[in-house]
């Protein structure tokens, strides 16, 4: 595994995050930038979940709609166009689910509202000397924005889940979220032949979850391989790039760019693809994508294989790790 930081240099994303950092905290009252805000240094920078508990942060109901925006805005520096939409289409799935659960009449414990989301803001934006970052957080949303040397920016691990996948009621009902990170991977599976399928398939039941779950460093051997990228015929190859750039480009267009950028200078020859669970659609299922660098992990097995987890992370970048050690490095 390498240990060569990503280029992340990117100037305009930090210009864009400092904006809508300050604009967010300016926007609000002393009580709540009190409670909005962190040290960078400590552990609360590292704590996320997509599991709709309570986290700290100001949470989204606590504010007034102008503050609302600015923390929205904020949000969506980290994400591309497309990245943002699918976003504000996972919350919206709040409501959604919450009359699911009446109409099934399987009330959870937990409340549905698209108000339950958490913002945070640690150390200074704007800051050249130190590090700062940025934290968004509710029920399947996981965006953590870390900002290095006021140049270098890393959003990893990146997270969207979604439940219901497909809409089962109402006037959208059908409507899919996801749906490329699903589709396109079973087309892939689809695509093999007998001998790939039985490497690529490496369990018939699928895991109840993924299985770095929320771990602040994920463990590089804990997902399976499944089939190498050297076994698969070139459409297939086509097919599994496309995927991981799928995954890459819900960041934001200079970050993305960053990112592949080192993701195709490693080269895809050590990459696999695992797939656990039945082929067929509305059987629960996962993937996994490794690459001795990252990992992508997807579950759909919840909720009668309707509720869909998945996450990029990266052994080395993840909450800027490689960043803050080169940084303290020439700091120190």
């Amino acid at each position: 595994m390498t240990s060569s930081p990503i280029p992340s240099s990117a100037p305009d994303a930090v210009k864009r995050m400092t904006a809508a950092a300050n604009d967010f905290l300016n926007s609000l009252g002393d009580s709540q930038r009190a409670t909005a805000s962190f040290d960078f240094a400590g552990d609360e920078r590292y704590k996320w979940a997509y599991t709709p508990i309570d986290r700290e942060g100001l949470l989204l109901r606590e504010m007034n709609d102008a503050q609302r925006k600015a923390a929205f805005t904020m949000m969506e520096t980290g994400y591309s166009a497309r990245g943002a939409a699918t976003a504000h289409r996972i919350i919206e799935l709040e409501t959604i689910l919450g009359e699911w659960e009446k109409i099934s009449e399987n009330i959870s414990q937990w409340e549905r509202n698209t108000d339950r989301y958490w913002f945070s803001v640690f150390g200074t934006p704007g800051s050249v000397d130190e590090p700062w970052g940025f934290r968004v957080g509710g029920h399947h949303i996981g965006l953590t924005a870390n900002i290095v040397n006021g140049e270098h920016v890393a959003i990893l691990p990146l997270f969207f889940g979604a439940n219901p996948a497909v809409i089962r009621h109402g006037d959208r009902k059908d409507e899919r979220t996801l749906v490329e990170e699903q589709d396109w991977a079973r087309a892939l599976l689809m695509s093999m032949d007998v001998d790939q399928t039985k490497l690529a398939v490496v369990d018939q039941v699928a895991p109840a979850d993924i299985l770095t779950t929320n771990v602040r460093s994920a463990d590089p051997n804990i997902a399976p391989k499944g089939i190498g990228f050297g076994l698969l015929g070139n459409q297939q190859r086509d097919q599994l790039v496309a995927l991981v750039k799928h995954y890459v480009t819900r960041a934001s267009g200079d970050l993305a760019s960053n990112y592949w950028h080192e993701v195709e200078s490693a080269g895809f020859d050590d990459v696999t693809f695992a797939w656990a669970g039945p082929a067929e659609v509305g059987a629960p299922h996962y993937y996994a994508i490794r690459h001795p660098r990252f990992l992508i992990e997807y579950d759909n097995t919840q909720n009668g294989a309707n509720h869909i987890h998945s996450v990029l992370r990266d052994y080395a970048h993840d909450f800027g790790e490689d960043l803050l050690a080169a940084h303290y490095r020439a700091s120190h």
